[in-house]
């Protein structure tokens, strides 16, 4: 099962959005019985992202995160969203 973390600053307003919207397309791409989808703050990741296959983040990021975290903003700018979800696609099943 591959386990996807989307983490905020407080890891309750954008984290919830943005991961609703990548279950969306899991659903929708017929992929979501394959991912198991998590949500925290930044603060409760620091100690566990390497845990995961895929680390999203809508909020600045300690610099020991920066080369593991994928940028979760277009998620919630619209632009580049769907560059974002190839992204996940290559990264995590293929």
């Amino acid at each position: 099962m591959i386990k996807i973390l989307v983490i905020c600053g407080t890891g309750v307003a954008t984290s919830t959005m943005v991961k609703e919207k990548i279950r969306e397309w899991l659903e929708k791409e017929k992929l979501i019985h394959q991912v198991s989808l998590f949500q925290s703050s930044v603060a409760e990741a620091v100690n566990q992202y390497d845990t995961y296959d895929i680390v999203i983040s809508t909020t600045i990021v300690p610099d020991e995160m920066k080369d593991y975290v994928i940028d979760g903003t277009p998620f919630i700018s619209g632009l580049g969203g769907e560059e974002m979800y190839q992204i996940i696609r290559e990264k995590v099943f293929s």
